[in-house]
């Protein structure tokens, strides 16, 4: 059954680990919607993606959507101080709906304070942030635990779809 996955995006997100795991995801089928701060506002990747916002953060709701993709980069720590952001997230997490972060969006899950107790991993640069926030950090190409799903670097990105396609299907 295709499912709707919302992806939180800021500029300077790291461009394959938004299009590669979007493409995918929609080529099974799924629905990609991105979410950004303004409606329609070009959102551009570190390396010359661009991307528009589908739809404002004020516009939507966890309930909408089955899963929650969270791009690398600096898009992260762009959106962990916006607390809608936060928020909706966190609500993800909560809910135990799919979750999907790579690089460095584990960020945005520890700002959430949703990482305790979870395996997780994320960018070497935030493995002592997981740690403290009580995440059980292993440095692996993907990890999975229940529904959240994490990779380290853009080299993970096939076993990170791979993985997230299971938790979708």
């Amino acid at each position: 059954m295709a499912k709707k996955i919302a992806a939180v995006l800021a500029d300077d997100f790291e461009d394959v680990e938004f299009t590669g795991p979007a493409k995918a995801y929609e080529e099974a089928g799924h629905t990609v919607v991105v979410i950004g701060k303004e409606k329609g506002a070009t959102i551009s990747g570190k390396h010359g993606a661009k991307v528009t916002a589908d739809a404002s953060i004020d516009e939507v709701k966890p309930e909408d959507f089955d899963a929650l993709l969270i791009a690398g980069g600096y898009s992260p720590d762009n959106l962990r101080d916006d607390d809608r952001f936060v928020t909706f997230t966190k609500a993800f997490m909560d809910k135990d709906k799919g979750v999907f972060a790579i690089c460095h969006g584990p960020q945005l899950l520890i700002t959430a304070e949703s990482v305790k107790n979870r395996d997780i991993t994320g960018y070497k640069s935030i493995a002592v942030d997981l740690k403290n926030a009580g995440g059980n950090y292993k440095d692996e190409e993907v990890v999975v635990s229940d529904k959240l799903v994490t990779s380290r670097t853009p080299d993970d990105i096939p076993a990170f779809n791979r993985e997230s396609l299971k938790v979708l299907a």
